[in-house]
């Protein structure tokens, strides 16, 4: 929610109850009252897909549709992936709502890593963003078996 001035009333700030700011805007004001931020979900979901492949026992992020895409438009885009495949979000005013399609390394203990997914996703966003995150849904699409190769789509231009 933003501040709003009222010019009527001398420039003081006018704010919801309960968030009474004294004094008038400027010089003396504190500067995390000065102004709006606003956080797009394109830059909670790189922070949420960063967090979660940074979990050992992560083999990668989004359903297996949207793995082979992502594999050609990585190879189409220059090589660089997209570190928000496989996650969505819903971002309001002051929380943030996760989905997340993963695929585990197999032999990990999936309720075990789910935890410190959640865990590692929370911690990341709520200090980076200031966001209280309500949910982390995680969605085990896959399991990579040690004798299986990554998905490589083989593209025309080398």
């Amino acid at each position: 929610m933003s501040d709003t001035v009222n010019p009527t009333a001398g420039g003081n700030v006018s704010r919801p109850a309960g968030k009474a700011l004294t004094g008038h805007t400027g010089a003396g004001t504190a500067p995390e009252t000065r102004g709006r931020t606003t956080i797009a979900d394109s830059v909670v979901e790189k922070i949420v897909g960063m967090a979660t492949r940074e979990v050992p026992g992560i083999h990668s992020l989004g359903s297996g549709m949207a793995r082979t895409l992502g594999a050609v438009t990585d190879k189409v885009a220059g090589g660089r992936s997209n570190v928000s495949r496989g996650v969505k979000v819903e971002v309001g005013e002051r929380q943030a709502a996760v989905d997340l399609a993963v695929v585990v390394e197999y032999g990990v203990a999936i309720v075990d890593i789910a935890a410190d997914v959640r865990t590692s996703v929370i911690t990341a966003v709520e200090r980076m963003t200031g966001l209280e995150v309500v949910e982390v849904n995680i969605t085990v699409d896959d399991v990579h078996l040690p004798d299986e190769e990554d998905e490589e789509v083989e593209g025309r231009v080398q």
